[in-house]
């Protein structure tokens, strides 16, 4: 039952409806305790032989018009009761989502997609069910249940009504111990389920690398192995859940055979006429249901109380990056980086230590380095997605933290060193930053991007659909698609994790010879390991270890022994050998 305390801010705010509802259980209720009253009159009336058949035929009329009115009432509540419900659904739902959208890299590190994809539909599904099913069963049960009892005892026998209720608190004590199991037990499975839901994305996100190693066997192994354990832990729930009907049907099945004994042994003494032990037993048939919804509420409930828990804990989490206060300035700015330390949640290395540099506005900045010394950690905290525990980033002389999250990202595009395209058109992909794009700035930007005639050979030009995740195109062209995404929103500082890494070289050239006629006056960080892609770069810095081991322009670090140099000559080596077989050939 907390799971209707949880959701007491929903039904308070919403309590036109629910109050609407309830009145219309409650008028059902009252029309429904007429007919036995009425079989019981007519029983009455015919052994006795004091009704006609005109009478009887005007007593059938009234149970039939009463049996269209409460179908009637029925679907007024129903529309009222479940269209709140439906409602909650939605906002549990945005909710859900906004969460998710506020949070950042840490919050994904311990959250699988799957678990996730879960709570938002399976768990949302199981709450509604509770907040509409549930406080129907509940006000119907209790309506009905009371509404029949008053009458069995007030207008019937007090003494019948308490000896054919003798079962029901067992039958109370029994249900209530079954839904605290079914609640602990239900969690367990949604939870399996959770996992179930991750395999399954996984396994289709990397289909293409499964079958290229020939895992589907393997897959399909570890897929039913989770599939078997959710089954298993859905039985274990079920096996709960089985065991309340046959307990409400021995007690309702106990309570028929003392309300007919005692009632006949009242019958012979006088007491009590055949009519009204009819009407009694007809009463005791409507009890049926209360207790039956009793059971079903009890059930429903505690699985939406588990699932909303689940729900709860994710909407209770808040964001590790705090929002700041203060807008940002107008007008290009200076970006100060000054990270003294800076740790990964959960691990106790440093990843960045001493990494001190400036931009002034129309700067480009070049970042190296050998795999895992820190430079996608530098962009990400540029970015926000973490604060500096050491140190400070700052922004017009002011610290990210103190600014505005909307604001500071507004000012920053940023091309991932994995590009991300939707499953729509080539066009609305690079206009989702710029919904209202008109055709010639999507096509201005693809030709900076040096993807514009590789989109005008695709099948539909810009209309043409990319498949989940763009599967339908190359590497290099979801690359350049998703730089030419970033380029239209003219943001000031422009941000490239490792984006050109998928185009060939001369690809390569032409792109950067366009970024620096547009970036006249703006900001550019370029992180590569391609070091072609940095050489007019204002200033470049070369990461190993987390630290910064060198510094300078192209022509400086060329000429300085270290990382830089032995790798620029490692590449250009390795660019004239590629170079040679073509000579040959073209000989």
């Amino acid at each position: 039952m907390r799971l209707f305390a949880q959701l007491s801010w929903y039904f308070r705010r919403e309590w036109r409806r629910y109050l609407g509802a309830v009145a219309l259980l409650v008028v059902i209720a009252i029309l429904q305790l007429i007919p036995p009253k009425v079989v019981g009159y007519v029983v009455d009336g015919v052994t006795q032989q004091r009704y006609t058949a005109t009478t009887i035929w005007m007593w059938i009329g009234l149970m039939v018009a009463i049996a269209i009115v409460v179908y009637l009432l029925r679907y007024v509540w129903r529309v009222l009761l479940f269209g709140a419900s439906y409602q909650l659904a939605v906002e549990l739902r945005e909710d859900f989502y906004r969460q998710l959208s506020r949070q950042h890299p840490e919050f994904y590190l311990r959250h699988r997609t799957g678990d996730l994809m879960a709570r938002a539909t399976n768990d949302v599904d199981r709450v509604v069910f509770a907040a509409g099913e549930g406080v129907l069963t509940l006000v119907d049960s209790l309506v009905m249940g009371c509404a029949v009892l008053i009458v069995m005892s007030t207008q019937i026998s007090w003494q019948l009504t308490l000896l054919a209720l003798l079962p029901m608190p067992i039958m109370a004590l029994a249900i209530k111990r079954y839904g605290d199991m079914l609640h602990n037990r239900f969690k367990l499975a949604q939870a399996a389920f959770s996992s179930l839901n991750d395999r399954t994305q996984e396994s289709l996100t990397s289909i293409r690398m499964i079958k290229a190693f020939g895992l589907e066997d393997r897959q399909s192994a570890l897929f039913a192995a989770d599939a078997a354990d959710t089954g298993a832990k859905n039985m274990r729930v079920a096996r709960i859940d089985a065991r309340f009907d046959p307990t409400i049907y021995i007690a309702i099945g106990m309570a028929n055979l003392l309300a007919i004994g005692g009632g006949s042994w009242m019958v012979m003494q006088g007491t009590l006429t055949l009519g009204q032990l009819t009407s009694f037993v007809m009463y005791l048939g409507l009890m049926i249901w209360p207790m039956l919804a009793l059971a079903w509420m009890f059930n429903i409930v505690e699985r939406g109380s588990a699932a909303y828990s689940r729900i709860r804990a994710m909407l209770m989490e808040a964001p590790v990056v705090n929002d700041g206060t203060e807008s940002v300035p107008d007008g290009r700015g200076v970006l100060k980086v000054a990270i003294d330390q800076f740790h990964y949640p959960q691990t106790e290395k440093a990843t960045l230590t001493k990494v001190h540099f400036t931009l002034q506005p129309g700067q480009m900045l070049g970042i190296c380095g050998p795999t895992g010394s820190g430079k996608s950690t530098i962009l990400s905290l540029i970015q926000r997605h973490f604060d500096v525990e050491k140190g400070e980033i700052d922004f017009h002389g002011i610290a990210l933290p103190k600014l505005k999250l909307d604001a500071w990202r507004s000012r920053l595009a940023v091309v991932s060193q994995t590009p991300f395209l939707f499953s729509d058109t080539v066009g609305n992909n690079i206009a989702l930053g710029r919904p209202g794009a008109t055709q010639e700035e999507i096509e201005h930007v693809a030709r900076l991007a040096s993807v514009h005639e590789d989109i005008l050979r695709l099948p539909q030009g810009y209309d043409t659909e990319v498949g989940e995740r763009g599967v339908m195109l190359s590497g290099g062209q979801k690359q350049r698609i998703s730089i030419a995404r970033a380029l239209l929103l003219n943001a000031e500082i422009l941000i490239l994790d490792d984006a050109l890494s998928a185009v060939d070289g001369r690809t390569e050239h032409q792109i950067l010879h366009n970024l620096r006629q547009w970036g006249e006056g703006r900001t550019v960080i370029i992180s590569a390991h391609r070091l072609s892609a940095l050489t007019e770069a204002s200033e470049i810095i070369v990461m190993q270890h987390g630290h910064l081991c060198q510094r300078g322009q192209h022509e400086q670090l060329v000429t300085q022994p270290g990382w830089y140099r032995d790798m620029y000559r490692y590449q250009q080596l390795e660019a004239a050998l590629d170079e040679e077989p073509s000579e040959v050939t073209d000989a």
